[in-house]
């Protein structure tokens, strides 16, 4: 099982570049690219709920889970 972070499809569909994103919601543009880049361990709700905001989006917009084909039900 995995999450997949699509944030780079909503900034894509809102025409808003990452830099512009990463000053709205006041993260430095490296720790945004490693959140789109899935090489976080976790992100803060107020994070998740800043990026929400500015993209005007739902958090299940942003993040994927995708089953494993060998998981158990």
């Amino acid at each position: 099982m995995s999450i997949t972070v699509r944030l780079d499809v909503m900034l894509a569909k809102r025409k808003m570049k990452s830099k512009d994103l990463a000053s709205r919601i006041g993260i430095s543009e490296q720790n945004l690219s490693l959140l789109k880049s899935g090489k976080v361990r976790g992100v803060r709700f107020e994070t998740l709920a800043a990026i929400c905001k500015a993209l005007d989006c739902q958090p299940g917009d942003l993040l994927e889970y995708t089953a494993s084909a060998d998981a158990e039900n």
